[in-house]
């Protein structure tokens, strides 16, 4: 089928203006992107951004609603505005992608806007930013993103871009309008209901016309690092002036509000924030202890230190996987030795581990144990109970979990910090977003 390609340039202006008048800070951010057509060979497949220009298939464009329209624009400029393209770090770029669709689709959910077939939009991912909603993501996950992530280099990694392999060229590819389609708005879910879930991409092969010597194949190359670092900064910077301008305006929700607040918020990771308590705990104070005789008759005060406990109890009912808790246990390791700290190293799904517990002194690496068991249920009172009944008195207590459970009633005496995997809160304690 035949693509006019400026009855889709006029389709993208409309559907901006009404981004502008309807949801200004949404609008203020689309606009900072240009419109350039990206069709052919190696062209997108549906729209995509490189935090410079939004790149779109006319194909894609032409079986939109308006409505839809507006959702892809919005979803590009807010991968841009969230800096998804300079957040990645270590992260596997695939899974990447995935969580920060989940991500943003969610955020524009909830601001009444009607996303097209494909997208992605897990309800237990709800209020969860793209580093919390990344660990969730299976390493096998069929899922895939409903734009195309363009912040990649050629010679970036494993993933490259975000285009899926399905057999098929991503020349040309139509989207199919969903039965009962228009083009006017007003279709779909009203605004408050449970985001959708994701639909398969419904696609095929189609052709675009283009414009008697107008070039449509527009592609990106991909970002160094320097331009994702100077881009971040610029996308901050715009972020805050339409939050700003919106917020005059009194159309900026309390959603977004508290996103862009926790956005301009310096972040520590995790690995800092961990740090952090467990300096707190260590027994570092200042002695008056009559010196030698040989030092002399002066008593000056002088700066002791003295080994610290520290209980690390691992959650085994499965819902963290074994390489991420070697990597925790690293970074206890990194610390003890740094804080003369010994480790008593527990397990626990609804029952602790038959085989623990594990002491690995200050001196001693800390490593998993092998005869680690577990798989069951979970429940966080055994390990308590434990602490209970050997009259343990450690400086604190660290539990790596998802913190999805049945808690003590009562909070214990010591200080407990618990590193989460996912979005539940604890009752009590400190707790620390695995990120």
């Amino acid at each position: 089928m035949a693509v006019d390609l400026s009855e889709i340039e006029t389709k993208l202006s409309a559907a901006r203006t009404r981004l502008i008048l309807e949801k200004p800070f949404l609008g203020t951010l689309v606009m900072h992107l240009e419109l350039k057509a990206s069709a052919g060979e190696g062209g997108v497949r549906t729209t995509g951004t490189d935090a410079r220009f939004f790149y779109y298939n006319p194909q894609f464009i032409q079986h939109l609603t308006l409505a839809q329209t507006q959702f892809m624009l919005a979803h590009d400029a807010m991968h841009c505005a969230l800096a998804h393209f300079a957040r990645r770090h270590h992260r596997e770029i695939r899974r990447w992608d995935i969580a920060c669709d989940h991500a943003v689709n969610l955020l524009l959910w909830d601001e009444g806007l009607k996303p097209p077939h494909g997208c992605l939009m897990n309800p237990e991912y709800h209020g969860l930013t793209a580093e919390e909603i990344y660990p969730l993501i299976p390493n096998d996950t069929d899922e895939e993103p409903i734009d195309d992530h363009m912040y990649e280099s050629a010679d970036a990694g494993t993933g490259g871009q975000s285009q899926p392999d399905r057999g098929e060229s991503s020349q040309d590819i139509e989207q199919q309008p969903s039965q009962g389609q228009g083009q006017g708005e007003g279709e779909g879910e009203a605004p408050g209901q449970s985001p959708p879930q994701a639909q398969p991409d419904t696609t095929q092969q189609g052709g675009a016309q283009q414009r008697e010597g107008e070039s449509v194949n527009q592609q990106a190359s991909g970002l160094s690092e320097t331009e994702k670092d100077e881009l971040g900064q610029l996308w901050q910077q715009r972020l805050a002036a339409a939050a700003q301008q919106a917020a005059q305006a009194g159309k900026l929700s309390q959603t977004l509000a508290r996103m862009v607040d926790h956005l301009l918020q310096p972040q520590l990771p995790w690995r800092m924030l961990l740090a952090r308590y467990m300096k707190v705990s260590a027994r570092d104070d200042y002695s008056f202890q009559r010196p030698s005789r040989r030092e002399g008759v002066a008593i000056l005060p002088s700066l002791a230190s003295s080994m610290i406990d520290v209980i690390v109890v691992l959650d085994t009912s499965g819902s963290i996987d074994e390489e991420e808790m070697r990597e925790f246990l690293s970074e206890v390791d990194v610390l003890k030795s740094q804080l003369r700290a010994r480790i008593t190293l527990h397990a626990c799904d609804d029952a602790l581990c038959a085989n623990g517990p594990w002491i690995f002194e200050a001196w001693e690496p800390t490593q998993l144990p092998q005869d680690l068991t577990g798989g069951g249920g979970t429940s966080f009172i055994p390990p308590f109970e434990w602490i209970a009944r050997e009259q343990l008195h450690p400086d604190l207590v660290v539990y790596f979990t998802d913190a999805e459970g049945e808690f003590p009633a009562q909070e214990p005496h010591c200080p407990v910090i618990w590193l989460v995997k996912g979005k539940a809160a604890p009752p009590w304690g400190q707790r620390v977003q695995l990120n």
